[in-house]
């Protein structure tokens, strides 16, 4: 029974050490989104008034620049290029290129016929501190008032083995309807006139939900505050103080309200998560591992014991505010990675509830699971606990100042 227990913890460890070896990218760059904003060519003033139909519309998309100067097939220098002017005139020389392989990919339809893009304009703008292709188009939709609109993208597919998973982020206002999608390889149309809402808070519950299951730097966090809590009640009330603070900052930095750069948020991540799993690492190796006294029952339960009420240490008076201080920070990591930054609307709101309602239901499953497994080990085999989750500490430590260095030179 000791050994499964330790090879289940163990398994934590490994993953953090591992990731110690692999760059910061693998945890974000490995994936990609896009972010698309459709509206109607009249209410947009973007494309020249020529006389078109009412169903004309145009889109402003979103890219990181050189994944899609890599995906265009094109040399080096144009994917390579850091210097924005010279990303713009790489844009400019490979119009043609870049503009096949986003039209062949995206896609505007209007009662079901096709809608004819045009490239009316590109820049480059920053995202998360990561420049990105900024391509407007303008899409010639023939067909009556009141038809339906189809909006479909396949952009940066699997198949290219440059990135994985990517999804494309859309806000829309289309035949007198407003809404948000997440569009991927298995679902990758909306169509206006539906009935959207219920699809949306889906469709952004999963990417919450996905975006702290694949975002290791979350996680690790969530690992440390979950390695050092001794009892139930220490989870429950550290959780609910990172929920409290995350979803505060989360909501008002994805509608405008608040706004820190990202060369500043990032680093402060890897540091709360360097703060927190060191914290661990002292009271492991100070103590007997943090065990919880006596049974499994005891870690379990909501109540510590009489004997125990009053031996706080400095580190468990201040756990709250300091998790709660560091998860506002992290609530403006998960508005970045949303990529929404507007203002107020109902629409949008659903949106972002629904997101961190997926935030919210993984980082429950990862508790619910852990928990209940590092209390059982601290109880039946505190030595092996105390070397296990002093190693599987450390690794998070070694990550988290990589990440810091990391996040910090890139800023230079």
């Amino acid at each position: 029974m000791r050994r499964i227990l330790a090879g289940l913890v163990t398994a934590v460890g490994t993953a953090a050490l591992l990731a110690s070896v692999a760059p910061h990218a693998a945890a974000h760059d490995a994936t990609s989104d896009v972010y698309a904003e459709v509206t109607p060519t009249a209410s947009a003033g973007a494309a020249p008034d020529d006389g078109g139909s009412a169903a004309d519309v145009t889109a402003v998309l979103d890219l990181e620049y050189d994944l899609l100067m890599k995906s265009a097939w094109l040399r080096s220098e144009a994917y390579e290029a850091t210097d924005r002017d010279d990303q713009l005139a790489q844009l400019d020389q490979h119009e043609r290129a870049v503009d096949g392989y986003v039209t062949d990919r995206f896609a505007v339809t209007y009662d079901g016929e096709p809608c004819a893009p045009a490239l009316f304009a590109a820049d480059v703008v920053e995202r998360g501190e990561r420049p990105y292709a900024s391509l407007t188009y303008s899409f010639a939709c023939d067909g009556e008032p009141e038809g339906v609109h189809e909006v479909s993208s396949a952009l940066f597919p699997d198949a290219e083995s440059f990135v994985h998973s990517t999804e494309t982020i859309v806000r829309y206002t289309l035949d007198e309807e407003d809404g948000s999608a997440v569009l991927t390889a298995a679902s990758p149309t909306l169509t206006t006139g539906e009935n959207r809402l219920l699809k949306q808070v889906g469709e952004f519950f999963v990417l919450g939900g996905e975006h702290l299951l694949f975002g290791l730097d979350h996680v690790l966090f969530l690992l440390a505050l979950l390695i050092g809590a001794r009892r139930l009640r220490d989870i429950v009330w550290t959780a609910t103080a990172f929920t409290v603070a995350h979803s505060v900052t989360f909501l008002l930095a994805a509608l405008g309200v608040v706004s820190v750069p990202a060369m500043v948020v990032e680093p402060v991540i890897a540091a709360s998560i360097a703060v927190v799993a060191a914290v661990d690492l002292y009271l492991i190796w100070r103590g007997p591992g943090g065990a919880p006294p006596g049974t499994v029952r005891d870690g379990l339960r909501w109540r510590a014991d009489a004997g125990a009420r009053g031996a706080l240490t400095a580190w468990e008076r201040w756990r709250l505010p300091v998790v709660f201080a560091f998860g506002l920070v992290h609530g403006v990591g998960f508005a970045g990675a949303l990529g929404i930054d507007a203002a107020w609307s109902w629409t949008l709101l659903w949106s972002l509830l629904s997101f961190n309602v997926g935030i919210e239901a993984v980082q429950l499953g990862i508790i619910a699971v852990v928990f209940p497994l590092l209390v059982l080990l601290r109880v039946r085999a505190p030595r092996t606990a105390r070397w296990v989750l002093g190693a599987a500490t450390a690794g998070i430590v070694a990550v988290a100042l990589y990440w810091v260095v990391e996040r910090l030179a890139g800023t230079g």
